[in-house]
């Protein structure tokens, strides 16, 4: 990890404009928590609803595509990249040190967030708001890989990334049974299911599928990353 390329890229993730969308994010989930949690019926379904439809299933990959295309496509897009490839860092450095920024940017804040809402929401009964927490933690790494490598590649990354979010996480992942095996959502609730009490969350794809591909999507979209990335520099100095 290089700690100038992490000082330039949390100042990028963190200014004016992209701050404010990064605030409006655990905002929205925690004020929507502070007025549910003053609401009768069932606290439990009312918990899942909030942090697995609306957290996890809708705000968590929003959050990952504004940081994790914000590390790194909008100085590909304005140019400023080369200045960077210019320093004699390996490609996989760079790429690394960004991810590593990305993926706590977005802990901070969707992952922090999600445990103060369930615990506002249920407090600490069924493990359910450790549960989530985890379950956001492991598919913000995901997403944040995910959407940094289409940063690289295309410069319609946004775009891209919001058809990824909306359509295929929050609406086929959730409604097509066969595309839950492909969603990032469902393999973080695998694994927040398997951190919380017995039946507190559902998932519908198993801890021991979901945790190789957590794995396996994560690494393949950094080394893929890393070797674009390479592929910009040779470009460059042609």
């Amino acid at each position: 990890m290089n700690p100038t390329v992490a000082r330039l890229t949390l100042r990028g993730l963190l200014g004016r404009r992209r701050g404010i969308l990064l605030l409006v994010v655990p905002a929205l989930l925690l004020l929507v928590s502070a007025i549910a949690a003053g609401s009768s019926g069932d606290k439990h379904d009312l918990t899942v609803r909030i942090l697995g439809q609306l957290g996890l299933g809708t705000l968590l990959p929003i959050l990952g595509l504004i940081v994790g295309t914000g590390a790194i496509a909008t100085e590909i897009d304005d140019g400023s990249i080369v200045y960077l490839l210019a320093k004699p860092l390996p490609r996989w450095k760079i790429v690394a040190t960004k991810l590593v920024v990305a993926v706590g940017t977005t802990w901070a804040f969707a992952a922090v967030p999600t445990l103060l809402a369930g615990l506002l929401l249920y407090g600490t009964r069924d493990g359910l708001a450790l549960g989530y927490t985890v379950a956001a933690l492991v598919s913000g790494a995901a997403y944040s890989a995910l959407f940094l490598l289409l940063g690289v590649v295309t410069r319609h990354a946004v775009v891209a990334g919001l058809a990824y979010a909306l359509v295929w996480e929050s609406l086929i992942g959730n409604f097509v049974e066969g595309a839950r095996t492909l969603s990032v959502q469902q393999w973080g609730l695998s694994v927040g299911r398997a951190v919380a009490g017995d039946g507190a969350i559902t998932a519908h794809v198993g801890l021991g599928v979901a945790v190789p591909l957590l794995l396996v999507v994560t690494a393949a979209a950094t080394v893929l990353a890393a070797v674009r990335l390479a592929g910009l520099t040779l470009a460059a100095e042609e």
